[in-house]
């Protein structure tokens, strides 16, 4: 039996906020992001990051996350569901933590991302619930932290995108570079 992978749910906020309500559909913007969503935009759009330098290209546009990992923190005892880890984009069926830099997403019929690296959690999230930055980071075998917050993308080809449409995987020609922190 396989598994189809899917949209689960979209969310978007105009505000810096930790969560994004769930909207019934997004629409995303060649090389800019989601549209209206706090976060788009060419250059780096996170505060943390543009205190820093306000001029870094925005590798950040649009936040995906695998509702596994949902899953995963309810055997831990979280509750946390889609748009409440401020991700854009909640998918299932696609082990998104491991493909590597620049995999295409095809989302729906028209919209396309570029995975650019790894969600590096931050302190905010116990904020939203005590406990659980230590349930999305964990150790490989050889030691090494794993973040387990989902990826970040930038957007190749604009569309709208709605919880049901489908995710379709298209890997990078030639050396695959595993993912690491943007």
């Amino acid at each position: 039996m396989t598994t189809e992978s899917v949209v689960v749910a979209v969310s978007t906020d105009g505000g810096h906020h930790f969560s994004k309500p769930v909207v019934d559909a997004i629409t995303l913007v060649e090389g800019w992001g989601v549209e209206g969503d706090a976060h788009a935009g060419t250059t780096v759009q996170h505060r943390s990051r543009v205190a820093r330098d306000p001029s870094q290209p925005n590798l950040r546009q649009v936040h995906l996350l695998h509702a596994e990992l949902f899953d995963e923190v309810a055997d831990a005892g979280f509750a946390v569901a889609p748009g409440q880890m401020g991700e854009n984009v909640t998918t299932r069926g696609v082990d998104l933590l491991a493909l590597p830099t620049d995999t295409l997403l095809h989302l729906g019929a028209e919209a396309c991302v570029r995975v650019t690296g790894l969600r590096n959690p931050c302190q905010q999230i116990n904020g939203f619930e005590p406990g659980l930055l230590r349930a999305v980071l964990g150790r490989a075998d050889d030691g090494t932290v794993e973040r387990k917050g989902g990826v970040m993308a930038v957007v190749v080809t604009g569309g709208t995108i709605r919880a049901g449409d489908t995710v379709r995987v298209e890997l990078p020609t030639g050396e695959r570079v595993p993912l690491s922190p943007v």
